[in-house]
């Protein structure tokens, strides 16, 4: 997608967006169907180097993305809070919710993951709308800390997206050809080792709460061959 193009469908304020259920973490994620093979068998290789921009948390302080980004393992997912995609931002919702649960279960990795959230729709999701959208799973003094971050306008998103490779479009209304203030993407999230290098990027089939743990504490036993977390 041209750059003109994305700025132009994000600047389309105004539009109408029907309510998302983006929160139903009582349904569980989609079964696998295969078996991830046991960590530390297999090696993650550096994909790229984590693009850095400025961003904004539920304060709405400007910070550095790389603060959100660095010492320790993240995983980073975009979104928008009206989507309604099923297999779109909600999924991803859902995996990183249960996730949480997991690695808070495991003491030897709590501490060392962290979750992003960031929205690109920075129309609509304003600091307070991340706020409400986080709810109780904002960031945590202990344990897997969960950031809720948003950007002051689309020239600070824009970078971001293209230097992760996410793609984003909106839908075109066939009837009358204009646009609906409906986002549309190819669910992406991306596993940021402790040096700011993306080592793995899920798409929906992959992402799954085993296979990202495994990918975790794979990349967790780089240093030293330790042991798999328990």
């Amino acid at each position: 997608m041209k750059s003109g193009a994305f700025l132009l469908a994000l600047s389309l304020a105004g539009l109408t967006a029907a309510p998302a259920s983006a929160r139903e973490t009582d349904q569980p994620p989609p079964p696998l169907d295969f078996t991830p093979p046991p960590p530390g068998t297999y090696e993650l290789h550096r994909i790229m180097r984590a693009p850095d921009g400025q961003v904004l948390s539920v304060d709405g302080r400007p910070q550095p993305l790389s603060r959100f980004t660095r010492d320790r393992i993240t995983l980073l997912g975009f979104i928008y809070t009206t989507c309604m995609d099923p297999e779109g931002c909600p999924l991803a919702y859902r995996v990183f919710y249960r996730l949480r649960d997991e690695i808070q279960a495991t003491p030897a990795v709590a501490d060392k993951v962290q979750f992003v959230t960031l929205s690109f729709d920075p129309a609509r999701d304003s600091p307070a709308a991340m706020k409400r959208y986080a709810g109780s799973r904002l960031e945590e003094e202990r344990g897997v800390r969960w950031f809720f971050l948003t950007t002051r306008s689309v020239g600070d998103l824009l970078p971001l997206v293209e230097g992760f490779g996410q793609d984003v479009r909106y839908s075109v209304d066939r009837s009358t050809g204009r646009p609906v203030r409906q986002l549309s993407h190819v669910l992406k999230v991306f596993l940021i080792d402790r040096s700011g290098y993306v080592r793995e990027i899920y798409t929906s089939t992959f992402l799954h709460p085993q296979t990202i743990m495994g990918d975790i504490k794979t990349l967790l036993m780089e240093r030293g061959g330790a042991d798999p977390p328990r």
